[in-house]
């Protein structure tokens, strides 16, 4: 689905999290930040992958990554998300999906015979230079830190 590739320069994006708060990739300069996209707060797949990446939080962090989840829900529900499962990093309510689009990750989608558009989960390793050093697009919910820490 998405154009951005291994070695591309990760786009320029700025979003607001659950708690009002403003990220950019400049603010991550230094680490290396995995964003992951999962298309809706506290559903079944979301919800394994984003809990799969929690209780993985320290190896990221000895590993200096820096955490960032996006959908396009509401910064109240990503509230309860976070809250609910207990995450340690920030979830960004992208209503706009102006960082959805800006990585491509918005499309058509097929569920039970039924199209429509939606995010693809998608997830992007960014270096220390805000290059991206992977693009996993057959995401493992259920063991998805251990595709990218591998």
């Amino acid at each position: 689905m998405t154009t951005l590739q291994k070695g591309d320069q990760a786009p320029h994006f700025s979003g607001i999290d659950q708690d009002g708060n403003s990220h950019k990739l400049s603010d991550y300069k230094g680490k290396k930040l995995v964003v992951f996209f999962y298309p809706k707060a506290n559903t079944p797949g979301c919800t394994a992958e984003a809990c799969d990446l929690r209780d993985n939080f320290e190896r990221f962090q000895a590993h200096n990554y820096a955490l960032l989840g996006v959908s396009a829900d509401a910064a109240k529900a990503q509230a309860k998300f976070k809250e609910k499962y207990d995450f340690p990093f920030p979830l960004l309510a992208d209503e706009d999906k102006s960082v959805i689009q800006a990585f491509g990750v918005w499309g058509p989608k097929k569920f039970m015979g039924k199209e429509y558009d939606g995010i693809h989960r998608t997830t992007f390793v960014i270096d220390e230079n805000g290059i991206i050093e992977e693009v996993i697009s057959e995401v493992k919910t259920k063991a998805h830190a251990a595709q990218i820490l591998k």
